[in-house]
């Protein structure tokens, strides 16, 4: 038996960009609270034009390098990006990595005093060598592992102390270690006896129990098909399968809101009974890394400003547009999105 659902479709219309320009500024005044691992995204760039006389390996002559903040550090800096006050809570290690973070930190206006060191882990870093837009390889510096129970807890205490300061939380799950199913629930638990919203953006291999109870949860639609605990084979058989999809989501989360995002087929809402769908924007799409962590900041900023739901997934869609246009890790850029918005 096929379930019915009524989906409506919206677009960017001129009552609806006349709403969203109108807010924009109210995020002005608005503070949100990142959790979750930060990185570092290191981008070595030259050009390969000869073999190695030591081993059968292309050498490569270094013409420029690049550093930027990556995971949950490139969340915060969407949020100062759009003109709001961003703190973020995580675990760096003691070593070369976050000395190489903190000046990119003050750069982008993120504050480095909720930041945990442990000595006992690296601080997540990707070296990226590249010969022109060729990968050749790339290093990771990380430890995949949970956090200790010594460490769970200071990052615990830090969130409680902070927590009522800010109008809303980001918990940005990577699945390197900072959240295990303990520490994720009861920072939901404090933050919705507070009152303060909390917007997850989840990983696929972490089990759906971590996120029960948010305010809003937003994976994307590869996610979304293995946390509800479908299979790609659902999805080729019947493309509708994704209404089923959210609805599973919704019922076993407790979760009102949830909004999977799904590339060039834009997202798709559900609230309460309510199925949505919102279009996307890319014109051009040079680069998608870092375009989900657009999307979560925006959600998040503009739910705390007083938008609609809608009104947040369309600006969302606008902002994801804008990064996916541009090469690398990159915050969406206010100016060009009001532009976008206006024209």
């Amino acid at each position: 038996m096929k379930t019915h659902f009524n989906i409506e479709k919206i677009e960017l219309d001129n009552a609806r960009k006349a709403q969203i320009l109108k807010k924009i500024p109210l995020m002005a005044d608005k503070k949100v609270l990142v959790v979750g691992d930060v990185g570092l995204d290191e981008y070595i760039i030259g050009a390969v034009k000869r073999i190695s006389p030591e081993a059968p390996v292309p050498v490569m002559d270094v013409e420029s390098e690049e550093k930027r903040l990556g995971l949950s550090a490139n969340v915060a800096q969407n949020i100062t990006a759009l003109g709001a006050q961003v703190g973020i809570l995580s675990v760096v290690g003691n070593d070369f990595g976050a000395d190489l973070l903190k000046p990119l930190f003050k750069e982008a206006k993120i504050p480095w005093d909720l930041m945990q060191v442990d000595d006992s882990r690296p601080t997540t870093r990707k070296s990226r060598v590249m010969a022109g837009p060729h990968h050749i390889v790339r290093i990771d510096y990380e430890l995949k592992k949970y956090l200790s129970e010594m460490v769970s807890a200071r990052v615990f205490k830090a969130y409680t102390e902070c927590l009522s300061q800010y109008d809303g939380v980001i918990l940005q799950d990577y699945a390197k270690g900072i959240f295990d199913e303990g520490l994720i629930q009861k920072m939901i638990d404090e933050a919705n006896r507070v009152k303060v919203p909390v917007f997850v953006d989840p990983h696929r291999t972490q089990p759906l129990s971590f996120y029960r109870g948010a305010s809003l949860f937003k994976p994307n639609y590869d996610e979304s098909l293995v946390l509800a605990g479908f299979n790609f084979e659902d999805l080729r058989e019947n493309p509708n399968k994704v209404y089923e999809i959210g609805k599973t989501l919704q019922n076993k989360l407790n979760t009102k809101d949830i909004v999977i995002t799904r590339g060039k087929e834009g997202m798709t809402i559900f609230s309460g009974e309510r199925i949505t769908e919102v279009p996307t924007f890319a014109k051009r799409v040079f680069d998608v890394t870092g375009a989900g962590d657009t999307v979560i900041a925006t959600i998040a900023l503009s739910q705390v400003a007083g938008f609609s739901l809608n009104e947040s997934c369309l600006l969302a869609n606008v902002a994801a547009g804008n990064v996916v246009s541009k090469v690398g890790c990159v915050p969406c850029d206010l100016k060009e999105m009001i532009e976008f918005i206006s024209h």
